[in-house]
């Protein structure tokens, strides 16, 4: 939360948010919980002032790697991030996609 609002503060315009640690969740890599968490995430950001639709939500485990670079096999319920901005749309299925679809400030 604190994250999020001092990145906002501070001018960060485009937001990712990495769900982590989806293998401790109860079941491991539980839907349920990642869209939970996505819900009450999105609620928060677009009190602050982000449009959730142009957030990423990735869910993720940082241990195990899952979800970083390549898509899991243990998350098949997960079909991808989508995000839609004012200089279009882009989508995909891991993190290191959700961070190379993040548009260069202008100066």
């Amino acid at each position: 939360r604190e994250h999020a609002l001092l990145a906002f503060t501070l001018g960060v315009k485009q937001l990712i948010v990495g769900v982590n640690k989806m293998d401790s969740t109860e079941p491991p890599y539980s839907e349920t919980r990642f869209e939970e968490i996505k819900k009450e995430v999105s609620s928060y950001i677009k009190k602050i002032g982000y449009n959730p639709v142009a957030v990423a939500f990735v869910p993720i485990s940082g241990w195990h790697g899952d979800n970083m670079l390549e898509p899991s096999s243990k998350m098949p319920w997960f079909k991808g991030w989508a995000v839609e901005r004012k200089e279009g749309k882009a989508d995909g299925k891991c993190l290191i996609e959700a961070l190379d679809a993040i548009l260069p400030p202008s100066r």
